[in-house]
């Protein structure tokens, strides 16, 4: 049964909060810029109203998810810090001597209340208001961008990643007790994925039991990371590969598995829209949702700024039916002719070649025609027939026998010369200096938040993983804007 309880509940010990947070602290902040009741409407429906035992507030539960992506830590030490830091009690509406939930409530939150949400579109929408009605978002253009995220499963096998845990564990360790090295169990050296746990399972034990060591906060934090991949990693032994993750190409030698998050940017820093997918998907096909996404969240556009990936035609036509410029470099392999949606091939602008609907990238391409003689040229992109004749999706893509498989497109249309014209413009060259700052913001992502890696599988994880990562850099934005 829900209850809406979402502010603090009386008490004499109230008052510390005055004099222990301080006016500029972050999460202050935060709770004087936003008012959360927008979660509790949003998941009244994933409650009974009526029956059973009270739930927790689902705005107190979501503000522990925002802990964790604010500060990078796991289920068990954002609920442990909780506990003892007034900033965060403060920040959970919480009275100084209430005690903090179960950790693993946190788990039941996102997959029971959580699940068929659509939080990324919510959480971003919710902040771009703030910022238009604050007045920081003044530009009418957006940048775009993708970024992507390393799957759990890759690039490292499990072994690999319970391996590192354990070793990050054992050094915290004997930074406070060199002599704990002769209490350690022997390390496993087989490749053996079973042995490994059990080994992870005895360390884990063996610093337990020595609550001088195990109580040390840093040390905490360490084997608590350990103990939820050991968790992870004993649900997942039989599904060990991400079924949701793809391989990517961020070049044309070298590739990447996992998603990536397709990004609209204002001028002024704050993402407008976010689209998660799988690896393998090109970065110009997004861009009509990135478009229609930031308008819907209350931007004006008249200008979308970003590199060759988005200069394809289509992308082109709707800009210029919207009367919007494309500053992007036009890369005359992008443009996808007349074909059907399902026999269109997705252009990765990084390995400069076109990926089949199966994720296999052009080996090579060469171009025909003559230029500047009146007729079309075409660039034809050539795949490893050997990978055609196994292929799953090869009814109607790849013909038994055949001993080639290529992919060609056009290059030239009128957009397209009218693009190249503008390209020479003052107001382009002016405009595609703004490009930059969305990658500075996909470091911020990674290196800052740990974007850099899925800390659950599967697609509907990287969604929340994208949603509660992008409110947190949206609001912090907006609080050094204001």
């Amino acid at each position: 049964m829900l209850i809406q309880q979402q502010k603090i509940h009386l008490s004499s010990y109230s008052g510390l909060y005055d004099l222990i947070v301080p006016k500029d602290n972050l999460l202050r902040k935060i709770n004087e810029l936003i008012n959360f009741s927008f979660i509790y409407e949003e998941l009244l429906n994933k409650y009974c109203l009526n029956n059973g035992c009270n739930a927790e507030s689902p705005v107190r539960m979501f503000k522990y998810l925002l802990l964790k992506s604010i500060y990078t830590v796991s289920d068990v030490d954002v609920v442990e810090r909780s506990r003892y830091d007034m900033s965060f009690k403060y920040f959970l509406e919480m009275t100084p001597e209430e005690d903090v939930i179960n950790p693993s409530s946190l788990t039941k939150f996102r997959k029971l209340r959580l699940k068929d949400t659509d939080l990324l579109s919510l959480l971003i929408g919710k902040t771009v208001t703030i910022a238009i009605e604050k007045g920081i978002i003044k530009s009418k253009s957006v940048i775009v961008d993708a970024t992507h995220t390393l799957s759990r499963s890759n690039p490292f096998s499990t072994i690999e990643v319970l391996r590192e845990r354990s070793k990050l564990l054992r050094k915290t360790v004997y930074q406070f007790d060199e002599a704990f090295k002769t209490k350690m169990p022997s390390k496993n050296t087989d490749n053996d994925l079973t042995k490994e746990l059990d080994y992870c399972k005895a360390l884990e034990k063996t610093i337990e039991n020595e609550p001088s060591i195990s109580e040390i906060p840093s040390v905490k934090e360490k084997l608590n990371l350990l103990k939820e991949l050991v968790e992870d990693t004993g649900e997942e032994l039989i599904f060990s590969k991400d079924m949701d993750a793809k391989t990517g190409h961020k070049s044309a030698d070298s590739s990447f598995f996992g998603y990536k998050t397709h990004l609209a940017m204002s001028e002024e820093r704050i993402i407008t829209a976010a689209v998660v997918t799988s690896g393998e998907k090109g970065d110009g096909p997004e861009l009509p949702k990135l478009l229609q996404m930031s308008q819907d969240n209350g931007m004006e556009v008249d200008a979308i700024i970003g590199d060759a990936a988005y200069s394809g035609k289509e992308n082109l036509k709707i800009a210029n039916d919207q009367n919007i410029k494309i500053i992007a470099r036009l890369n005359p392999s992008i443009t996808q002719g007349f074909r059907k949606d399902e026999d269109k091939f997705d252009y990765n602008k990084d390995a400069d070649r076109f990926v089949c609907p199966a994720g296999h990238l052009a080996i090579r391409k060469a171009r025909q025609g003559k230029k500047n003689i009146g007729e079309n040229q075409v660039d034809t992109y050539y795949f490893d027939v050997e990978k055609c004749r196994v292929c799953p999706l090869k009814e109607g893509c790849y013909k038994d026998g055949a001993k080639s498989k290529t992919y060609s497109v056009s290059i030239k249309s009128e957009l397209h010369k009218d693009q190249m014209s503008f390209q020479e413009s003052d107001y382009y060259k002016e405009k595609s200096k703004q490009r930059y700052k969305i990658e500075a913001k996909n470091s911020e992502l990674k290196n800052v938040y740990g974007y850099q890696r899925a800390t659950s599988y599967g697609i509907e994880n990287m969604q929340m993983q994208g949603a509660m990562t992008i409110f947190a850099v949206n609001l912090k934005r907006i609080l050094k804007l204001v």
